[in-house]
């Protein structure tokens, strides 16, 4: 059984205490393939995130914007499987001792099997699983699966979530609550929506469960602007698309590598 959700918690309460947001990264599992995947993501934890997301890529991935589908296409061509998730959980765990979350629509685990799955994913010292299309009233198999393994379990809330919605899913919710910036898929924007803040003041008047923003964040102006009413920020897409456009995996784990330190900076907040 996982100590992680420890962890997880320890490492977001650090970051508070040292006046700055937890910088979260998100790459997707398998791409460019698995072995370059793992060292783009050892990077990313090498470089100043304190917690990475291990997207789990699906067929249907239809809150994932076009960045975050291309790779999961790439990783999907490659043959990734959910084992190799779960290794690429393991590895970046074993190198850095750092909290590992997977980032994955409900469907491949439900098939999977939510014991085997989340079995398997303490095993490999993953932390916990965000899972954005499962409905909080339908989440009763998968949270006493994850509870059984000391697996958190992340909700997704959005600016349109009702009041009532965000008390049951921060309720229902461990690790900390994800706070989508807006409504719409994954991927890099030029503005910051201003939805976002209202949405932390809401999420925080039902739960003192840390509250993590993401979905648009894509550059360090961006992430200071949300280290400075969140106790987490969330980049993905801006990773990933760093890779896409990269020459080679070499020149795509030293992007991303530079693009993290960016970031990292950006979180700690005016005057520390």
């Amino acid at each position: 059984m996982s100590g992680n959700l420890q962890l997880l918690a320890g490492t977001l309460a650090r970051a508070k205490r040292e006046n700055r947001a937890a910088l979260i990264a998100g790459m997707t599992a398998g791409f460019p393939t698995v072995d370059e995947g793992i060292a783009a993501i050892q990077a990313i934890l090498n470089n100043g995130a304190d917690i990475v997301e291990v997207g789990l890529p699906h067929s249907d991935p239809v809150l994932d914007g076009p960045v975050i589908q291309a790779a999961g296409d790439i990783a999907l061509r490659g043959g990734v499987r959910i084992a190799d998730v779960i290794r690429t959980v393991r590895e970046a765990y074993q190198a850095t001792g750092k909290p590992v979350l997977v980032m994955s629509y409900w469907n491949p685990i439900d098939r999977y099997g939510a014991e085997r799955f989340s079995r398997e994913l303490a095993g490999a010292g993953g932390a916990g699983c965000i899972v954005p299309d499962l409905p909080v009233q339908e989440s009763a198999l998968w949270r006493e699966s994850a509870a059984r393994h000391s697996l958190a379990t992340v909700f997704v809330a959005a600016p349109s979530t009702t009041d009532e919605r965000l008390r049951e899913l921060a309720a229902a919710g461990t690790g900390f609550v994800y706070a989508s910036s807006l409504m719409g898929v994954t991927g890099v924007r030029e503005t910051l929506s201003t939805a976002a803040s209202s949405l932390v003041r809401r999420i925080r008047s039902t739960t003192e469960l840390p509250v993590c923003v993401g979905v648009g964040i894509s550059d360090a102006a961006q992430a200071a602007q949300v280290a400075g009413f969140a106790d987490g920020v969330i980049v993905a897409s801006a990773l990933v698309k760093a890779i896409l456009g990269a020459s080679d995996a070499a020149a795509g784990a030293a992007t991303v590598a530079e693009l993290t330190a960016e970031l990292s900076r950006a979180t700690h907040r005016q005057g520390d």
